[in-house]
């Protein structure tokens, strides 16, 4: 009763901290258990550790091979975390709530309040049921289209349990895939179905479940919010252009996009622009990008998906904002307006916040490890990013990463799933107004 108390007077994003970490704990034990690997043998805590930290942070890096190191329970166990890390472990418990009929105390919506990333308490427990209607629904079409291809490829009950395995992973934006030998979708660069299915599980997955219901709705309310606009506006724009950089930095790189046909070349550029995203497939060898398409890939990563999705970084809406504060001071104005709309003051500072705590988050973690790990500037720059926008893409480091280098970006992928400001809120004191306030002061800037 006591320890219950104490949970109760636990703030939202210290529960969400708590709820995380005790979920990579037991998904932990549980890949250590020797029938969850094929040869029998336990897997390495470190290496259990990182798997299950990758899988419920949805990021997709890992020092094991999914594919040929883990057996069905193994791989089982992966696909569960990812699920449960990719909606939430809370919006998984408020589903066993609804199922048994008990009420949702206002303690938990508060929770689920913070972990969906809300302004409001208000609809939040109708928002948790569209969020696993629509979850279940868009991975169970996919995974069906998945199977359906790989049917010709595969024995159709290992098909069936592909597709709907990476149906998951895909959606959740987690990166993880089941070919072995850490070469994801490599083997179908050219097939129109499986790269246009994965590219719409992960844009659905990552424009975040308020856009998904307001696209959803639209035929009833004929109006988008201005979130929904925003967030599919700036998803668009991002996927456009990255495909034209990467498809002209990529062209003649016989590594990449230099070898396939133009069907190739732009399946390939489109995939590769979607999948920074925070996704972490890819169809293409990342390792053999030019450094300047690499680079690019960081700044996409880095911009992550939407709020309230199932990816990371810092996000669209974030970006968007903080190019809007540019676009506003160069014309001398004092309001940033989208959509005829005014932004307070308050989601411009949040947006600053964000942006450069990730900042330095990234930064500091890539010093760390650049005096801990063998292994070139960019590579390292990439594999942190990686790991914070919850990505999953990597240049190499990973198999190669130290003991201490593992445990910092297991830390940098709970850091990123979780968000800069939740982590520390939770980390630090209560948030609360200011009593007082100082006189005004000018500073020369600029």
């Amino acid at each position: 009763m006591k320890a219950n108390v104490q949970w109760m007077r636990l703030s939202p994003p210290r529960i969400l901290v708590l709820g995380f970490a005790g979920i990579i704990l037991l998904g932990t034990l549980l890949l250590m258990l020797p029938a969850s690997s094929r040869s029998g043998d336990s897997l390495a805590f470190i290496d259990a550790l990182f798997t299950a930290t990758s899988a419920v942070c949805v990021t997709g890096l890992v020092v094991v091979d999914t594919g040929t190191y883990f057996s069905v329970l193994g791989q089982v166990i992966i696909a569960i975390l990812i699920q449960i890390g990719g909606l939430g472990f809370m919006t998984m418990s408020t589903l066993v709530a609804i199922a048994f009929k008990r009420k949702i105390s206002l303690k938990e919506r508060l929770i689920l309040q913070e972990a969906m990333n809300q302004s409001t308490m208000e609809g939040i427990v109708r928002l948790i049921r569209k969020v696993v209607i629509y979850s279940l629904i868009l991975e169970g079409i996919c995974g069906t289209l998945f199977a359906l291809r790989w049917s010709f490829d595969m024995p159709i009950g290992q098909a069936v349990y592909y597709g709907y395995w990476h149906a998951i992973s895909m959606f959740n934006n987690a990166g993880f895939d089941m070919f072995g030998h850490f070469s994801s979708l490599t083997g179908y660069v050219y097939d129109p179905l499986v790269n246009f299915t994965a590219m719409f599980l992960i844009v659905s997955g990552g424009i975040g479940f308020v856009v998904l219901s307001d696209l959803v709705e639209y035929h009833k309310t004929k109006k988008l919010s201005l979130h929904s606009k925003v967030v599919l506006l700036m998803t668009a724009l991002l996927i456009v252009f990255g495909a034209l950089v990467i498809f002209v930095f990529e062209f003649s790189n016989p590594r990449t996009l230099g070898g396939l046909n133009w069907g190739g070349k732009l399946l390939g550029s489109f995939f590769q622009s979607v999948t920074p995203r925070t996704a972490g497939a890819n169809t293409v060898d990342i390792a053999g990008l030019r450094q300047a398409t690499q680079f690019f890939m960081i700044i996409l990563m880095f911009i992550g998906a939407s709020p309230g999705s199932t990816g990371g970084g810092i996000k669209t809406t974030t970006f968007l904002i903080m190019a809007g504060a540019v676009i506003a001071m160069m014309r001398g104005r004092e309001d940033i307006v989208f959509f005829r709309y005014r932004l307070v003051q308050e989601r411009i500072f949040k947006a600053l916040t964000i942006t450069l705590l990730a900042l330095l988050f990234i930064i500091t973690v890539t010093m760390v490890l650049s005096t801990t790990e063998d292994s070139n500037f960019l590579m390292i720059l990439f594999e942190t990013t990686s790991a914070f926008g919850t990505v999953g893409l990597s240049l190499g480091l990973t198999l190669k990463l130290t003991t201490f280098g593992k445990l910092m970006i297991c830390f940098t992928m709970f850091a990123g799933r979780l968000g800069p400001i939740t982590l520390a809120y939770a980390l630090g004191q209560k948030k609360g107004k200011d009593l007082y306030r100082y006189p005004e002061g000018k500073m020369i800037i600029g």
